[in-house]
């Protein structure tokens, strides 16, 4: 059973970013062997949603980005699964509490979102449409995805 909980940037523990930033490197840096600059400043603005699995340690977490800070949408960011989460559709249970997230703080808005190609059908399960051509992030194939409230 997982937990979910959103806190701005501001009222995580040093503990609790550390655990997330933590995360992100083992995934995106070491999993997927892409060196970026992880810290972008971008955090500070941001919701984090995390997800703790029953021992209470750090199964998942994304950023969710107000209005203008990443796009002139909302947007979703560094949505992240550590690899044992993955396959059981806890990425869904994250995107679900993500948007009902939104919808309860920022009302019925569009998402933006910049998602790895080979997620491309997972982020459709949630209503997202890819927008503008296939490009490179990092030497991985991403696309520019929309979600647009009916």
């Amino acid at each position: 059973m997982l937990h979910w909980q959103f806190k701005q940037y501001n009222d995580l523990t040093v503990n609790e970013f550390h655990d997330i930033v933590a995360l992100r490197i083992k995934v995106f840096v070491v999993e997927q062997n892409c060196p970026y600059q992880e810290l972008d400043g971008k955090d500070k603005k941001s919701y984090h949603l995390i997800c703790r699995d029953g021992d209470g340690d750090l199964a998942g977490t994304m950023r969710i980005l107000p209005k203008g800070v990443s796009y002139d949408e909302v947007a979703f960011g560094r949505i992240v699964l550590n690899i044992e989460e993955r396959g059981e559709h806890q990425g869904d249970q994250m995107m679900i509490e993500a948007m009902a997230f939104c919808k309860a703080e920022f009302g019925e808005v569009p998402i933006r979102l910049s998602g790895q190609k080979h997620l491309q059908s997972f982020y459709k399960k949630h209503d997202f449409k890819a927008v503008g051509k296939e490009y490179l992030e990092d030497d991985i194939p991403h696309l520019e995805m929309y979600y647009k409230p009916s």
